[in-house]
């Protein structure tokens, strides 16, 4: 059965085999703002990308022009301490932050940034303890090769596993599409580390000396939704495609998710990238979109204050200007929502509260802003 030209769906079948069924989409289902209780956190941030809450209430904010931003009781504060090589241009600048595991006993956190210059940069990933007023004992952990020649399609995710590895999307460069496919280098793959920076030595391609020892999967284009559901044991991503063809997947170790050899997207200018939207070896995504939402931000509900979304992915749409809500039951997307229809904003971060409410980062030159979406 074909899908329509909003979105796509599939079935994953968890048996020895990723056999995939796609299906119709449904009409959009939207809810708008109204329907919540919104707080503005913070506001006048400036180009906001990631956000992190710290276990005493405040916020931890990223900036991509390369600030750190502690949020206290509304009142933002600039921390020092950051490294000194961030690159801030095109896409590039401080990215992704999230807490240690044991942060309420080790004060880190970690942070992904761009690094170098235009013409040859990519992505670092790097570890400090959290003082009140900066970040100290800063130990960047691992760079990306080799460097890319734009800056542009970093990645830059970071996910905690339970075995106390990370694992780090990193873009392919935009203009190296080829190279996501490509075993001797770091670009379009998921990589896991140790938190000194070192490969496990139970990742998938340790063995082959072919491979980057910190593969962890390939074929990606530009993930920038990362999130591990630790209820059901899943790793969830989402990546940009090129003209259409966003995708949310499972990974697996040692998987191969087809960019650009497949694709459900053409280029920017119309041209077919390639023949085929699918291909034996190649994983399909659980749910696609066409035209692009361009994803960015991923959480999987798991929270009391909306109980109906109990294990439903909440996606950020830089282009959608939304928050969507694709509804998963027994591995199987069956429904996508349009949540704060009416914000039109630009979603670049989302993470669920302790409380069970939403954090949602607006992108915005000059007044992004970190939104808490309650139930009424």
């Amino acid at each position: 059965m074909k899908p329509l030209k909003i979105a796509c769906y599939a079935v994953i079948m968890f048996m020895t085999s990723s056999c995939l069924e796609t299906q119709t989409s449904p009409t959009l289902e939207e809810i708008s703002s109204i329907a919540f209780d919104i707080k503005t956190e913070a506001t006048a941030l400036i180009n906001p990308w990631s956000v992190a809450e710290l276990p005493n209430g405040d916020f931890l904010i990223t900036e991509r022009g390369g600030r750190l931003i502690r949020v206290s009781q509304g009142k933002p504060v600039a921390l020092s301490g950051l490294p000194d090589d961030i690159l801030v241009a095109g896409q590039g600048g401080l990215l992704d932050i999230v807490l240690a595991p044991d942060f309420t006993e080790t004060s880190e956190i970690y942070f992904s940034y761009a690094y170098g210059q235009i013409e040859a940069n990519g992505t670092a990933l790097a570890k400090a303890k959290l003082s009140s007023t900066n970040i100290e004992d800063v130990e960047v952990i691992f760079r990306a090769n080799p460097p890319k020649s734009a800056p542009q399609h970093f990645g830059s995710r970071i996910a905690f596993l339970p075995d106390d590895t990370i694992i780090l999307t990193l873009g392919e460069g935009f203009a190296l599409r080829e190279d996501a496919q490509k075993p001797n280098t770091h670009l379009g793959k998921l990589i896991r580390l140790n938190r000194d920076g070192s490969a496990p030595i139970n990742n998938p391609f340790i063995e082959s000396p072919e491979y980057k020892a910190e593969i962890y999967s390939l074929g990606h284009r530009n993930v920038q939704g990362l999130v591990f559901d630790k209820a059901t044991g899943v790793l969830w991503s989402h990546e940009h495609g090129p003209r259409g063809g966003d995708e949310l997947n499972i990974i697996r170790p040692g998987e191969n998710y087809g960019w650009p050899i497949v694709t459900k997207g053409t280029d920017y200018n119309g041209a077919r990238i390639t023949p085929f939207e699918e291909k034996e070896g190649m994983v399909e995504p659980v749910y696609y979109w066409v035209p692009s939402i361009a994803p960015s931000g991923l959480a999987i509900y798991r929270g009391d204050m909306f109980p109906e979304w109990q294990g439903d992915a909440i996606i950020g749409g830089l282009a959608s200007r939304d928050l969507r809500l694709v509804n998963l039951k027994g591995g199987q997307a069956v429904n996508e929502i349009d949540l704060l229809s009416d914000l039109d904003k630009r979603i670049r971060d989302v993470r669920i509260a302790k409380d069970g409410s939403l954090l949602v980062l607006t992108d915005d030159d000059e007044n992004g802003q970190l939104l808490r979406v309650s139930a009424k």
